[in-house]
């Protein structure tokens, strides 16, 4: 997974090479499973759409599509996991710290931090909470968890999807096949995964 992660354009080659057309099934896999399961944070997320949007720029991969069908599974994916939220999130938060299946399945630390910062931005967390890894794999969980309005999370939703996928595949298409940043992708992903979770460390310590 790590290998992945560095080296995201090398592996999408790969998979174009190998399996043509049903490459949009992975992406679509990968980023639904992302946003819509809180158990699979650890999915590549922002250099998955970077790497896809410099593989579009270079007419591998049809850009229309690839974001058609990202910002579908980006956008079902949290609604899913909203769905799921609403269902079991008032026993997880509810249960104890130290028994129940909910403890062992779940990292209870990210879902508390994902609650508070639902309840410090409220809404404009399902968007906000997008553009930060791990935190965005939790916010949908808890904005159902809270149980926030079906339509309204829906419209932000929307937002939050479109923005996401636009912006990375959008910044892929434009960066990613210059030479200085397709010969460095691994430390490129690094420094995105970094400027992703500032805003969380900032937080923190402001915080403390």
């Amino acid at each position: 997974m790590i290998d992945f992660l560095l080296h995201a354009d090398k592996k999408l080659v790969e998979l174009v090479a190998a399996y043509g057309p049903w490459v949009y099934a992975v992406l679509f896999a990968i980023v639904f499973s992302e946003t819509g399961f809180v158990v699979t944070p650890f999915l590549p997320g922002d250099s998955l759409l970077f790497a896809t949007g410099a593989l579009c720029a270079t007419g591998a991969l049809s850009a229309p599509t690839a974001v058609g069908l990202l910002v579908l599974a980006a956008f079902s994916g949290n609604a899913v996991n909203y769905t799921i939220g609403r269902m079991i999130g008032p026993r997880v938060f509810a249960a104890s710290d130290s028994v129940g299946i909910s403890h062992r399945l779940l990292n209870r630390q990210h879902l508390a931090r994902a609650h508070q910062f639902f309840e410090r931005y409220g809404g404009k967390a399902v968007i906000m909470g997008r553009f930060v890894p791990i935190v965005r794999t939790f916010v949908p969980f808890v904005a159902g968890a809270a149980r926030m309005t079906p339509h309204v999370f829906a419209s932000y939703n929307v937002i939050g999807a479109a923005a996401w996928v636009g912006v990375c595949i959008g910044a892929g298409g434009v960066f990613g096949n210059v030479p200085v940043v397709k010969d460095n992708f691994s430390l490129v992903t690094i420094g995105i995964v970094i400027v992703s979770i500032l805003p969380v460390v900032v937080g923190y310590f402001r915080q403390k």
